[in-house]
Parts: C-alpha cells; structure tokens; sequence
C-alpha cells in the first residue's frame, strides 16, 4: 500500500496537509503543514503524529522496526502545488535536478511556475517538478 496515501487518511482529519514522506532503512520522516496556512504548532504534530502511528500498525506496511519522524517543513519546505508557489511568491526556490536551478518565484500562469533565473524568465509546469524553498520569509505565509 502507498506510504504516502496512508499518512494523508491518518491527518486529513487534523486539517494538515503531507508535504513529504521518505523512507529510509529503519525511519520514516513525514513534513506537514496546516491547511489553513498558519504555522503548525507542536500540539499539531503531536496529534499527527499518534495519528499516523495508528494507521500504520494498523495497516503494517513497513517491515521490521522503524523510527518515525513527524516534522514541520522547515526552512527547506517543499513546493509543489499551485498554492505552493502563490503563497511564496517573490522568494527564491531551489529546483533540483540535471538542470536544476535557483530562482526568484515571480508568479503562476494557468499550469506553469514562472521564475527569475538571472536575467531570465524559465517556466516549469506545475506537476512535473519539485522545488524547495531557498529563502524563509520574514512573516509566516
């Protein structure tokens, strides 16, 4: 069964959103944020994180013993959704890859990200990449 999917049931009802799920040999990391954008709290992960405990010793998707890890996104939160980008729009995100890059979020067009890359606009579809946040904001967004 996917990892992913069954963080997502376990939070859903905590209004959190599941921003990454990794694997390792004997951890589990999950990064979530409120849904409602305010910053999430340690009561909140708390929660989540009893939450997501249940449903994986109920479903038992991972063999063996593990540790796991329920975090606040950080300073190198994920983006990946529209929302995403708008929220941090105007801040520099990181793009990783073969031809990743560094750029300023300018703004969202219809399906496509459009960042500031030196002295030029690239534009990236939204869904077919990932980025992390390359500046934290002064105020929470």
């Amino acid at each position: 069964m996917d990892l992913w999917r069954l963080v997502e049931e376990a939070v859903e009802p905590l209004d959190l959103e599941v921003l990454e799920v990794k694997e390792a040999p004997g951890e589990v990391l999950v990064r979530l944020e409120r849904k409602d954008e305010r910053p999430i709290s340690v009561a909140d992960l708390e929660r989540a994180s009893r939450a997501i405990e249940a449903v994986l010793d109920r479903v038992d998707p991972i063999p063996g013993s593990y540790r796991l890890l329920v975090e606040s996104p950080g300073p190198k939160r994920p983006l990946f959704t529209r929302r995403h980008f708008e929220r941090f729009q105007g801040l520099k995100a990181k793009v990783p890859g073969p031809e990743g890059f560094t750029g300023r979020i300018l703004r969202v067009e219809e399906d496509e990200v459009v960042f500031q890359v030196g002295q030029e606009e690239k534009r990236l579809r939204i869904g077919t990449f990932r980025a992390n946040l390359a500046e934290w904001p002064e105020e929470p967004r």
